[in-house]
């Protein structure tokens, strides 16, 4: 049994429904708090329909909730996908940070830890890498200066996460995610906000005036990695050197990868390939830098590809146009 948690979230839902077709029992979670709009939470949800799918609406900051979910359902695989998202928001509401992402991720690992699960499989971010210059990011790399509290908090998680493994053996797993995109997205996210201010003919906000590099991700892609690291369960690295510690080994049951396209994109040319898709141009207001961003991420995936045979590789304007075809169907063409 196979428990998810963020099951509504955008991650969450693709991941569950996957699990689902392969005829795996998934239990799926989620807070359904009003982040982002409630509807599409619920509406998720529904292309989840299956005997084979039990859901919980609960929040992991409940720590007696978790632990009388786990005793219930006792599952043997957690991927944990439930966080309070979102670069710019951080700066507003910090505490929302603190509690979903830092309390309630130790609530997950209390939980493992004492039902012996074997395998947690967990939600990091590309933002970890912070004020890094060196492309493309490598697991390899220090990660030792982010520049937003959601990259701090999804730095802990990593800390958080090796601590259990090495105490007690706890085999954790953390994905650092490359902007992610596709139907179902997050209203808050660039595809979703442009795909829509193009439709009503409002101005989109380009930030850093479009000099942005972004390695845009498709949701399919995302899906794929996370499932074929289910069975791939780490290992203590033989490697690992105590006198000289490797940011990218560990003497623990203890893993973090990167999954993203391999293949940054200018932030300009994403937003031609919607303006292709709809055939409509966008109002570009060009915009400062904000704070908390960073200028380009890059991801290299080689230890992804050496362990599970897996690279993404959605092309962007097939993956921008699935999301558009998505878009048109669930609000109307506008």
């Amino acid at each position: 049994m196979i428990l998810v948690t963020g099951a509504a979230g955008f991650i969450g839902s693709h991941v569950s429904k996957l699990l689902l077709s392969k005829g795996q029992t998934v239990i799926g979670i989620d807070n359904l708090n009003d982040y982002y709009s409630v509807k599409l939470k619920k509406d998720r949800l529904k292309f989840l329909n299956s005997s084979n799918f039990k859901f919980e609406q609960i929040d992991r900051v409940d720590r007696d909730a978790i632990a009388k979910l786990f005793k219930k359902y006792k599952p043997s695989i957690v991927i944990d996908l439930a966080a309070q998202a979102g670069v710019r928001y951080s700066l507003e509401n910090p505490y929302a940070y603190i509690n979903s992402n830092i309390v309630g991720f130790i609530n997950i690992l209390e939980a493992c830890r004492k039902h012996q699960v074997e395998h947690l499989i967990y939600a990091s971010s590309s933002s970890v890498y912070g004020a890094n210059k060196k492309m493309p990011f490598s697991v390899e790399d220090s990660v030792d200066h982010p520049v937003s509290l959601y990259a701090a908090t999804k730095k802990a998680n990593e800390l958080m996460a090796h601590t259990y493994s090495h105490l007690y053996g706890l085999p954790t797993t953390g994905l650092r995610f490359f902007t992610v995109y596709g139907p179902w997205g997050r209203p808050d996210m660039a595809l979703f906000r442009f795909t829509r201010a193009i439709l009503e003919g409002k101005p989109i906000e380009v930030y850093n005036n479009g000099n942005m590099l972004r390695d845009f991700t498709y949701i399919d892609d995302i899906v794929e990695g996370i499932i074929r690291l289910i069975d791939k369960k780490p290992c203590p690295d033989p490697e690992w050197e105590e006198k000289a510690p490797h940011p990218g080994r560990s003497n623990a049951p203890y893993k973090v990868y990167n999954i993203g396209n391999n293949q940054p994109i200018k932030l300009l040319d994403f937003i031609t390939a919607i303006e292709n898709k709809l055939g409509l141009k966008a109002d570009k207001k060009f915009m400062p830098m904000q704070d908390g961003d960073v200028p380009a991420t890059y991801a290299d995936v080689e230890d992804l590809i050496r362990d599970v045979g897996y690279k993404p590789n959605t092309p962007i304007e097939v993956g921008v146009g699935k999301f558009i075809d998505w878009y048109k169907s669930y609000y109307g063409d506008a």
